[in-house]
């Protein structure tokens, strides 16, 4: 079990409290030609390098389900199997919880759960019951219908009356009472399935959704890492609105200015280039003429680079460029990962002339709109393949195919500004 953690970029934003169905374990072992319990078995070794990057991330809540009321009607021996697992990863952490200040809690029903594993859930509760570092919400034969009708039971049976009722009150009988992040920021769902199956259906109103397309015994650290960068530029609004406008250019205006940056790019640099650059960089960000002219040099000198090849160059001056940027655009992006996913934008995208062939260009893509824009990977999807179609058509344009090609760069630019200002404004 790998125990080696990659660090958070700088500026990224934590979600305090990450729920995780797990998902998966069953058809990662057939696929395999291997029984169904070792699928589990890989599972649970996959879960307790999730625990530790979590802990190490600083995320103060995990939730994972285990094992849910409809699961009972599984094999005997598989829901044997997935008991003793869960007891034995009980019993493997209870060390590691109370040293590093876990508090371990169950969430849903106890009457039919094994004794044996009963006793030990009672006894991890118990002696972590003073840890207040770290939140491990583990769901064992839980279901969100049946969390809110038994949670409505209690109240009966207390006697609460109809008019006493609020959602404060209904909150402090459900299983995640008293806890200081009761509402999951995230929730992952591995193995491709886009549903939330009835998981915590009060608690996550507001919860972002992030769907893994692997098994849970693939769900390495690394991915777990790539879901939260995609949490972090997400812009939540909690039904509000943003309280700045970010991008309030005309699509259409943009694209005219971009084709004449494209085509300006290869002729000696003048005064007409950098007036350009600066009219561009102006109306697209929305900035200063005095801050477009001195981000405009920067960004010339990038691209200066970039065609000569000189990368390490270019993320330097781009770096500069964003950090110029950052002072006064209202967008959360880091600016040397906004350098970085750029440069590497330019490589990827480099004399492509076939939409067939672009498959890493759009990645690199849909990840530099993300960081700059503050947007998910799946809202980014769009504008990524819209900016790729139109650079493809710029490449083909300058090889001497036709100036049909710059029109129809033009038209996807349009488009591609048009997506753009949809997803953030």
């Amino acid at each position: 079990m790998s125990r080696e953690v990659k660090s958070l970029p700088k500026g990224t934003i934590v979600p305090n409290h990450i729920a995780i169905v797990l998902d998966g374990n069953g058809r990662w072992a057939r696929s395999r030609g291997l029984p169904v319990t070792k699928g589990h078995e890989a599972g649970a070794k996959v879960l307790r390098d999730v625990m530790y990057a979590c802990r190490k991330w600083g995320i103060n809540t995990l939730t994972v389900w285990g094992f849910s009321t409809e699961n009972w009607s599984r094999p005997h021996f598989e829901v044997r199997k997935i008991m003793s697992l869960i007891k034995l990863t009980l019993r493997s952490e209870l060390d590691t919880a109370k040293k590093d200040g876990v508090r371990f809690h169950h969430i849903g029903r106890r009457d039919r759960l094994p004794h044996d594993l009963l006793q030990w859930i009672n006894k991890v509760e118990d002696e972590t019951r003073h840890n207040d570092k770290y939140y491990l919400n583990v769901a064992l034969d839980y279901g969100g219908r049946d969390e809110i009708i038994r949670a409505t039971k209690r109240m009966i049976t207390d006697g609460v009356k109809p008019d006493e009722i609020d959602e404060k009150l209904f909150e402090s009988y459900l299983d995640t009472a008293n806890q200081p992040y009761p509402y999951p920021d995230l929730f992952i769902r591995t193995s491709g399935e886009l549903r939330t199956s009835g998981f915590l259906p009060w608690q996550m109103a507001y919860t972002e959704f992030y769907f893994e397309q692997d098994h849970l015994p693939d769900m390495t650290v690394d991915k777990l890492r790539t879901a939260i960068l995609d949490f972090s530029r997400r812009r939540r609004r909690f039904g509000a609105k943003d309280i700045c406008l970010h991008l309030t250019f005309k699509p259409e205006m943009i694209a005219k200015l971009e084709i004449a940056w494209w085509r300006l790019r290869k002729i000696p640099k003048g005064v007409r280039l950098r007036d350009y650059a600066i009219l561009h960089l102006k109306e697209q960000y929305g900035i200063s003429k005095k801050l477009a002219k001195s981000v405009a040099a920067l960004l010339i000198e990038a691209i200066v680079n970039g065609e000569e090849k000189k990368w390490q160059a270019a993320k330097k001056t781009l770096k500069k460029f964003y950090e110029l940027l950052k002072s006064e655009v209202k967008l959360a992006f880091e600016p040397s990962i906004a350098a970085s996913l750029e440069v590497k934008l330019w490589q990827e995208i480099n004399g492509k002339e076939s939409p067939e062939k672009v498959g890493d260009v759009e990645d690199a893509a849909r990840q530099y709109y993300s960081e700059v824009y503050r947007i998910s990977n799946f809202q980014a999807t769009k504008v990524a393949h819209l900016w790729v179609l139109a650079n493809i058509e710029k490449n083909l344009a300058e090889k001497g195919f036709g100036d049909e090609h710059w029109e129809k760069a033009e038209n996807y630019l349009q488009k591609f500004y048009s997506a753009l200002k949809e997803r953030v404004a």
